[in-house]
């Protein structure tokens, strides 16, 4: 699979560095998220990543990786290089039982688990993993559980995503007010449609096919929002579909709000 040049040089700078800092420590980089799905789009991705080392890191391993990782927000504050390190034995069992593991969010050094630990992660690995250096993904044997990964879909909609719409609700919240700019609204359409996905068909696809998977399983009410929503993705000039942000802005939460509420009738299978 071709790799977006500018997610492969993020990737091989993070080596680069790791090796100087740490030597022999980081044995396996993998990239995830939209570099693995072939969706990945340099003005709102992120290059998410896992990286795998043979045991958990000590106290000096971790300040090495907080060094390189600082270093890493610095010299590439876009995209961004969010991931977690794991061990081998993390990845063959499930993530909810993976324990505590360093994370980068938002560009961010955290001594616990991030987002990423999840059985979306494990499965994206394990189907579609780019590795930069391993093992295969298809050599590897990670954890990968139909009905726990829709579970987790479930309980991200039903949790996360409706915390976020109410907050995004309010006007005055730094949320809401995000949700007056483009990346926000179309972040959080694409997120969910994603999700909706999951949980009809066990499987994980990119934000962009989320979009086309949404109009069609979607009554045609909410077409205009969902190719809003792609057309930022898409980061075209073409003129946005909405008079104003504040038009989108409803538009959008209402999408949401629909999908986390049809959410609620699927059933794992």
């Amino acid at each position: 699979m071709a790799v977006h040049p500018q997610a492969r040089t993020v990737a091989e700078a993070f080596l680069l560095d790791a090796d100087v800092e740490a030597p022999g420590l980081v044995e396996g980089l993998y990239l995830t998220g939209s570099v693995a799905l072939g969706d990945f789009r340099p003005h709102t991705s992120d290059v998410d990543f896992v990286v795998v080392t043979t045991h958990r890191l000590d106290e000096a391993e971790r300040t090495a990786m907080r060094r390189v990782h600082a270093r890493m927000r610095s010299r590439f504050p876009r995209p961004q290089f969010n991931g977690i390190h794991v061990t081998w034995d993390d990845l063959t069992a499930d993530p909810q039982h993976c324990g505590p593991v360093v994370s980068v969010v938002n560009g961010r050094f955290r001594r616990k688990a991030g987002p990423d630990v999840n059985p979306a992660t494990w499965h994206v690995l394990a189907e579609r993993g780019v590795t930069v250096r391993g093992p295969l993904p298809i050599e590897l044997d990670v954890w990968d559980e139909r009905v726990s990964l829709q579970a987790w879909s479930l309980g991200n909609l039903d949790e996360h995503w409706r915390r976020w719409r109410a907050k995004a609700g309010s006007l005055i919240t730094p949320r809401g007010l995000a949700a007056l700019g483009s990346l926000a609204p179309s972040w959080g359409v694409l997120s969910v449609s994603r999700l909706h996905f999951t949980l009809r068909t066990g499987e994980i696809t990119s934000k962009s096919g989320a979009g086309f998977y949404a109009l069609h399983a979607f009554p045609e009410r909410w077409d205009r929002i969902v190719n809003e929503c792609l057309r930022i993705r898409r980061d075209s000039t073409r003129p946005s579909l909405y008079q104003n942000a504040l038009a989108r802005r409803r538009a959008a939460l209402d999408y949401i709000e629909m999908v986390l509420d049809d959410a609620l009738a699927l059933k794992p299978a």
